[in-house]
């Protein structure tokens, strides 16, 4: 039988461009998740609010005698925390699995035994998650603070309420990022995206619940630091100007949400990596 020459040739195929794998996860995972009906019907069913204010900003634009209802910077405040329940569905829905997943069925080891780095692997896993909330939260306020400039028919409002645009922008993108490295940060603790979905719905709920708790003994706004959403929205009233809800300064409030973000980042450092290590 000959042997044929195997020497060098030349690579024939396209060479993918460096750090751009993460861009293959996200996109595959974000097909997946439109193509279930029950979540794009989710996804609608986010965008009601939105409906509701639009109609709300056609009514006070067109009736003078409705102008007590016309929308104001607390109104885009108000929108964006009443949002809060739909980015708690969208994250246990999208997000519970994302690693989760692929911990049960050893995939993990797979991906990052190919040209990806931890960081490529987790910034696709985050960037699936982020549009989907990003879509319930900062297109809908933007979308909606359009409205309200198109509806008046002048840039009266948007002249007044500069800060609205980078406002909306920053808090949105706060709130998308907690919701995402807390829930990937979970997702890597366990290989079940149903004790995934449980353990991102106690830390959210039963945080507040354990707040008020404290609130009714003690009287005392500190009891805000209990739950990751009071700091959160404590933070969220100083971006929009509008006076905050507790007494404890809004710089404490911040801390624990960037404590929170780190220790995030901190079990994702330890957990999302290629060969499980035995202590």
């Amino acid at each position: 039988m000959p042997i044929h020459d195997q020497g060098y040739r030349r690579f024939g195929g396209a060479r993918a461009r460096h750090g751009a794998a993460w861009l293959v996860i996200a996109g595959t995972a974000i097909r997946s998740m439109l193509a279930r009906r029950k979540f794009a019907a989710l996804l609608l069913l986010a965008w009601a609010p939105f409906l509701i204010r639009a109609i709300q900003v056609y009514a006070t634009t067109n009736w003078p005698q409705l102008a007590s209802f016309a929308p104001t910077a607390t109104t885009f405040r108000d929108f964006l925390e009443q949002q809060n329940m739909f980015v708690l569905f969208v994250a246990i829905y999208a997000g519970a699995g994302l690693i989760a997943n692929d911990r049960r069925a050893n995939a993990l080891q797979l991906y990052l035994s190919r040209p990806l780095t931890r960081m490529e692997y987790v910034a696709g896993k985050a960037a699936v998650l982020m549009v989907f909330l990003l879509l319930v939260t900062w297109l809908p306020a933007l979308l909606l603070l359009v409205v309200q400039i198109v509806l008046a028919g002048s840039f009266d409002f948007a002249r007044r309420n500069l800060f609205l645009f980078p406002a909306i922008t920053v808090y949105s993108f706060l709130q998308v990022s907690v919701a995402t490295l807390t829930m990937l940060a979970l997702s890597s603790l366990s290989k079940s995206s149903r004790f995934v979905a449980v353990m991102y719905a106690g830390i959210i709920l039963f945080t507040s619940a354990i707040q008020g708790m404290f609130w009714l003994m003690t009287r005392s706004s500190l009891t805000s630091l209990v739950s990751p959403t009071a700091s959160l929205s404590q933070v969220g009233d100083v971006i929009f100007r509008t006076p905050p809800r507790y007494e404890v300064p809004w710089l404490l409030s911040l801390a624990m949400v960037v404590l929170m973000l780190a220790a995030s980042a901190l079990v994702l450092h330890r957990r999302v990596r290629g060969v499980e290590v035995v202590t």
